[in-house]
């Protein structure tokens, strides 16, 4: 069974465009509506917390390489006068579980390497 592609908007106003080329207003109309679906699409969709994460994780990455060498996260928090003294916008300070999260990010992201020994996680910053 052979699946069909749903329509957007932009595609039902592409169609509508096309039936009513001869009328300028119509078309004006349409071009106005897709111009509105593309400046809703291309706006920064960060929340509040993804831009403050942001500026944690750039932190947490030049704390890393202040460090320059692997080390766990009670470590990171325990040497770090930065990391130990960062308040959120929250007024919290860093936990050990937010850092955590942030770190498998930048993991993920490949700007911070995590090695496991005996069940104990270092990170540092990739080279």
């Amino acid at each position: 069974m052979a699946e069909t592609k749903k329509l957007t908007k932009r595609d039902y106003f592409a169609q509508l465009k096309e039936i009513v080329k001869d009328n300028a207003d119509l078309v004006a109309f349409i071009d106005h509506e897709v111009e509105l679906l593309t400046r809703k699409n291309s706006s920064n969709g960060q929340t509040k917390t993804q831009k403050e994460n942001e500026v944690v994780c750039e932190m947490l990455v030049n704390e890393l390489a202040k460090i320059a060498k692997p080390v766990t996260i009670t470590d990171l928090m325990a040497t770090s006068e930065v990391v130990k003294g960062y308040v959120l916008e929250n007024g919290n300070h860093l936990t050990n579980q937010k850092i955590s999260a942030l770190l498998k990010q930048l993991v993920e992201s490949n700007k911070v390497v995590k090695v496991t020994d005996k069940k104990k996680s270092y990170f540092s910053v990739s080279e």
